[in-house]
């Protein structure tokens, strides 16, 4: 089966973070139809972040994938299954890995570059296999526990009040409690003169394979 030709994702942009404060927000998890809200969200904020996909959610809502990467966003892998790989065997590991990375590439014909961990879980096997395959692992700095709290005002406050220059922000877009608490995060954080960069631009694409990153 060929894959789908869609938009290559956009480079990233000159934007100097040891110049300007910088932060990435990062959704994991999707995409899921609920995804399209939040890209409305983005675009008309023109905001871009960067997306963990799970590699069967990727193969379900490929219209998303290639949406994410148009409008944009950075792609990044989170795992076929959503699977914690400290658990697995240095073999099931590369093929939650290389799973995703079929599955995303087949939406879109793009190849994401970043992986990031489920659960944050990591260990050295998770290192070694990631170093090989030549993808960094991104974990986050900051953490508003929105999968548990499903509350709006409370995520917002939350990631508001711990961003910091150089952090990266875990979400999940998964959660419509989530999507609804962007608009106001963004606004909040613009207005303390934050710039949004995907985890790539944060970074200046020096990014080590199989090395661990949360900040800048």
């Amino acid at each position: 089966m060929t894959a789908q030709r869609g938009p290559v994702a956009a480079p990233p942009r000159k934007i100097d973070c040891r110049k300007v404060k910088c932060i990435a927000l990062t959704f994991d998890d999707g995409p899921v139809s609920g995804t399209g809200k939040l890209l409305k969200t983005l675009a008309a904020r023109h905001v871009r972040a960067t997306f963990f996909l799970v590699g069967r959610n990727a193969k379900a809502h490929p219209d998303m994938v290639r949406r994410e990467l148009a409008a944009g966003h950075e792609v990044g892998n989170h795992s076929y299954t959503h699977a914690d790989l400290s658990r697995l065997s240095s073999t099931q590991i590369k093929s939650e890995i290389t799973k995703t990375q079929k599955a995303i590439h087949a939406a879109s014909g793009f190849t994401p570059k970043l992986m990031r961990p489920p659960y944050g879980a990591t260990n050295s096997r998770v290192a070694t296999v990631t170093k090989r395959l030549g993808m960094p692992q991104i974990i986050w700095a900051v953490d508003p526990l929105d999968w548990r709290d499903r509350n709006s005002k409370t995520v917002e406050n939350r990631v508001v009040s711990h961003a910091r220059p150089g952090y990266i922000v875990l979400m999940h877009d998964i959660h419509p409690t989530t999507v609804n608490a962007v608009p106001r995060i963004i606004s909040r954080l613009a207005a303390k003169g934050y710039v949004f960069v995907t985890v790539s631009e944060l970074f200046a694409n020096h990014l080590t394979p199989g090395k661990r990153y949360a900040k800048r």
